[in-house]
C-alpha cells in the first residue's frame, strides 16, 4: 500500500519559470499553469528520487469521479501519474485529451493497414 506524506509547497516552474502557489487542499505536484512535474518522489512526498528529470504531460485519464495527467520523465522515461488540481489550466487538459484520443485513432489506423496488406 502506498503511504503519502503531505507536502504543499510554493515552488518555481522549471518548464514556464512561473511561480507555483500552494493548493492548500492537498498537495502541490505539478505547475497549474503549464502542468508539467518534475520527478523528486518515489513513494509521494517522499522526496528520496534522485533523477529529478522534469515530468512531461503526455496524456489524462479517467480516475474514480476525477482526472489524472500522465507524466512521462524526459531523463529516466518512468512513466507517473498525478491527480488534477481544481487551479489546472483547463485548455492543456482539454489538449491532452485530444492527443490522447489522436494517438488511439492513428493505433487503430496501423492496424487497420497492417489488416489490409494482410489480404
Amino acid at each position: 500500500m502506498k503511504r503519502f506524506n503531505m507536502i504543499d509547497e510554493e515552488f518555481i516552474c522549471e518548464n514556464c519559470n512561473k511561480n507555483v502557489k500552494k493548493l492548500k487542499y492537498s498537495a502541490r505536484d505539478h505547475c497549474p499553469f503549464c502542468l508539467y512535474s518534475k520527478h523528486v518522489d518515489i513513494l509521494p512526498g517522499d522526496r528520496k528520487s534522485n533523477c529529478k528529470g522534469l515530468l512531461i504531460p503526455i496524456g489524462i485519464e479517467k480516475f474514480k469521479s476525477s482526472y489524472k495527467i500522465v507524466y512521462k520523465c524526459e531523463k529516466c522515461n518512468e512513466i507517473h501519474k498525478n491527480i488534477v488540481a481544481s487551479d489546472d489550466d483547463i485548455n492543456i487538459i482539454i489538449d491532452l485529451s485530444v492527443i490522447k484520443w489522436f494517438m488511439i485513432l492513428q493505433e487503430n489506423h496501423k492496424y487497420m493497414v497492417l489488416s489490409i496488406k494482410i489480404l
